[in-house]
Protein backbone atom coordinates (compact mmCIF):
# COMPACT_ATOMS: atom_id res chain seq x y z
CA UNK A 1 0.00 0.00 0.00
CA UNK A 2 1.20 3.59 -0.44
CA UNK A 3 1.34 6.22 2.07
CA UNK A 4 -2.09 8.29 1.93
CA UNK A 5 -0.36 11.45 0.85
CA UNK A 6 1.38 9.77 -1.98
CA UNK A 7 -2.40 8.97 -3.30
CA UNK A 8 -3.35 12.68 -4.20
CA UNK A 9 -2.41 13.84 -7.72
CA UNK A 10 -2.41 16.36 -9.68
CA UNK A 11 -3.88 16.39 -12.91
CA UNK A 12 -0.63 16.09 -14.80
CA UNK A 13 0.50 13.27 -12.42
CA UNK A 14 -2.62 11.31 -12.61
CA UNK A 15 -2.51 11.21 -16.64
CA UNK A 16 1.26 9.85 -16.28
CA UNK A 17 -0.33 7.83 -13.75
CA UNK A 18 -3.09 6.73 -15.88
CA UNK A 19 -0.65 5.89 -18.93
CA UNK A 20 1.33 3.66 -16.46
CA UNK A 21 -1.71 1.60 -15.69
CA UNK A 22 -2.54 1.67 -19.21
CA UNK A 23 0.91 0.26 -20.45
CA UNK A 24 0.66 -2.73 -17.58
CA UNK A 25 -2.41 -3.61 -19.04
CA UNK A 26 -4.24 -3.03 -16.14
CA UNK A 27 -7.84 -1.02 -16.09
CA UNK A 28 -8.86 1.88 -14.37
CA UNK A 29 -12.32 3.09 -12.88
CA UNK A 30 -13.31 6.75 -12.16
CA UNK A 31 -15.95 8.00 -10.36
CA UNK A 32 -16.47 11.73 -8.88
CA UNK A 33 -17.94 14.01 -6.71
CA UNK A 34 -17.70 16.60 -3.82
CA UNK A 35 -17.37 13.86 -0.84
CA UNK A 36 -17.90 16.26 1.93
CA UNK A 37 -18.79 14.23 4.38
CA UNK A 38 -18.45 10.86 3.68
CA UNK A 39 -21.21 8.23 4.26
CA UNK A 40 -22.55 5.04 3.38
CA UNK A 41 -23.94 6.24 -0.04
CA UNK A 42 -20.29 7.40 -0.93
CA UNK A 43 -18.93 4.10 0.39
CA UNK A 44 -21.67 2.03 -1.74
CA UNK A 45 -20.29 3.61 -4.78
CA UNK A 46 -17.04 3.51 -4.29
CA UNK A 47 -16.61 0.05 -3.49
CA UNK A 48 -18.75 -0.49 -6.44
CA UNK A 49 -16.66 1.19 -8.85
CA UNK A 50 -13.49 -0.40 -7.37
CA UNK A 51 -15.22 -4.07 -8.26
CA UNK A 52 -15.45 -3.14 -12.25
CA UNK A 53 -11.21 -2.36 -12.69
CA UNK A 54 -7.99 -3.38 -11.11
CA UNK A 55 -7.99 0.60 -10.18
CA UNK A 56 -9.96 3.52 -8.53
CA UNK A 57 -8.94 7.13 -9.19
CA UNK A 58 -11.38 9.39 -7.94
CA UNK A 59 -12.65 13.05 -9.36
CA UNK A 60 -12.94 15.41 -6.19
CA UNK A 61 -14.30 19.04 -6.56
CA UNK A 62 -12.45 21.62 -5.79
CA UNK A 63 -13.68 23.83 -2.91
CA UNK A 64 -14.53 26.79 -5.49
CA UNK A 65 -16.68 24.11 -7.61
CA UNK A 66 -18.25 22.66 -4.64
CA UNK A 67 -19.02 26.20 -3.45
CA UNK A 68 -20.26 26.91 -6.89
CA UNK A 69 -22.42 23.53 -7.14
CA UNK A 70 -23.93 23.53 -3.47
CA UNK A 71 -24.08 26.83 -1.76
CA UNK A 72 -21.63 29.57 -0.48
CA UNK A 73 -21.50 27.07 3.12
CA UNK A 74 -20.05 24.33 1.38
CA UNK A 75 -18.06 22.55 1.14
CA UNK A 76 -17.95 21.50 5.34
CA UNK A 77 -14.46 19.92 5.14
CA UNK A 78 -11.41 21.08 3.09
CA UNK A 79 -10.21 19.62 -0.36
CA UNK A 80 -7.50 18.88 0.98
CA UNK A 81 -8.73 16.84 3.94
CA UNK A 82 -11.62 15.43 1.86
CA UNK A 83 -8.55 14.32 -0.47
CA UNK A 84 -7.08 12.58 2.42
CA UNK A 85 -9.93 10.96 3.83
CA UNK A 86 -10.92 9.49 0.26
CA UNK A 87 -6.64 8.33 -0.51
CA UNK A 88 -6.92 7.04 3.13
CA UNK A 89 -9.93 4.43 1.81
CA UNK A 90 -8.42 1.01 1.20
CA UNK A 91 -10.52 0.83 -2.46
CA UNK A 92 -9.10 3.66 -3.75
CA UNK A 93 -5.62 3.79 -5.29
CA UNK A 94 -5.66 7.50 -6.02
CA UNK A 95 -7.28 11.23 -6.18
CA UNK A 96 -6.77 14.17 -8.21
CA UNK A 97 -8.95 17.22 -7.55
CA UNK A 98 -10.11 19.12 -10.18
CA UNK A 99 -11.16 22.93 -10.15
CA UNK A 100 -14.51 23.06 -13.20
CA UNK A 101 -18.26 21.73 -12.18
CA UNK A 102 -18.01 18.80 -13.91
CA UNK A 103 -14.80 16.19 -14.76
CA UNK A 104 -15.30 16.66 -18.46
CA UNK A 105 -11.96 17.82 -18.88
CA UNK A 106 -10.28 15.58 -16.23
CA UNK A 107 -12.14 12.28 -17.56
CA UNK A 108 -11.13 13.34 -21.51
CA UNK A 109 -7.55 13.13 -20.49
CA UNK A 110 -7.78 10.42 -18.35
CA UNK A 111 -10.29 8.34 -20.40
CA UNK A 112 -10.81 5.63 -17.80
CA UNK A 113 -12.20 1.94 -19.04
CA UNK A 114 -15.21 2.13 -16.97
CA UNK A 115 -16.93 5.65 -15.77
CA UNK A 116 -18.84 4.77 -12.16
CA UNK A 117 -22.13 7.30 -11.14
CA UNK A 118 -25.07 7.28 -8.52
CA UNK A 119 -28.19 6.01 -9.92
CA UNK A 120 -29.40 9.46 -9.66
CA UNK A 121 -28.33 10.41 -12.97
CA UNK A 122 -29.64 9.27 -15.74
CA UNK A 123 -26.84 7.50 -18.72
CA UNK A 124 -27.31 10.48 -20.66
CA UNK A 125 -26.93 13.00 -18.21
CA UNK A 126 -23.69 11.59 -17.13
CA UNK A 127 -20.92 14.07 -17.84
CA UNK A 128 -18.29 12.71 -19.94
CA UNK A 129 -19.22 8.89 -20.79
CA UNK A 130 -18.35 9.13 -23.84
CA UNK A 131 -13.72 9.36 -22.45
CA UNK A 132 -14.58 5.63 -21.17
CA UNK A 133 -15.24 2.43 -22.46
CA UNK A 134 -18.01 1.94 -20.23
CA UNK A 135 -20.65 3.57 -18.04
CA UNK A 136 -21.92 1.72 -14.65
CA UNK A 137 -24.67 3.18 -12.83
CA UNK A 138 -24.73 2.18 -9.05
CA UNK A 139 -27.82 2.38 -6.93
CA UNK A 140 -28.20 4.59 -4.47
CA UNK A 141 -28.68 3.87 -0.62
CA UNK A 142 -31.99 5.46 1.03
CA UNK A 143 -31.70 7.73 2.91
CA UNK A 144 -27.81 8.73 2.77
CA UNK A 145 -26.63 12.04 1.15
CA UNK A 146 -24.46 14.29 2.41
CA UNK A 147 -27.29 17.14 2.63
CA UNK A 148 -29.41 14.95 5.09
CA UNK A 149 -26.72 14.35 7.32
CA UNK A 150 -26.13 18.08 7.42
CA UNK A 151 -30.13 18.91 7.68
CA UNK A 152 -29.57 16.22 11.02
CA UNK A 153 -26.66 17.50 12.50
CA UNK A 154 -28.38 21.19 12.29
CA UNK A 155 -31.33 20.23 13.59
CA UNK A 156 -29.85 18.37 16.70
CA UNK A 157 -27.91 21.38 17.14
CA UNK A 158 -30.53 23.40 18.04
CA UNK A 159 -32.10 20.93 20.78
Amino acid sequence: MFPTKTKVLSIKQAVKWRAGQRRKGLTVAFTNGCFDILHRGHVRIIESARKTADSLIIGLNSDASVKRLKGPERPLNSQDDRAVVLAALAAVDRVVIFQEDTPLELLSALKPDVLVKGADYSHEKIVGREFAGKTVRVPLVKNRSTTLVISKMRKNAKV
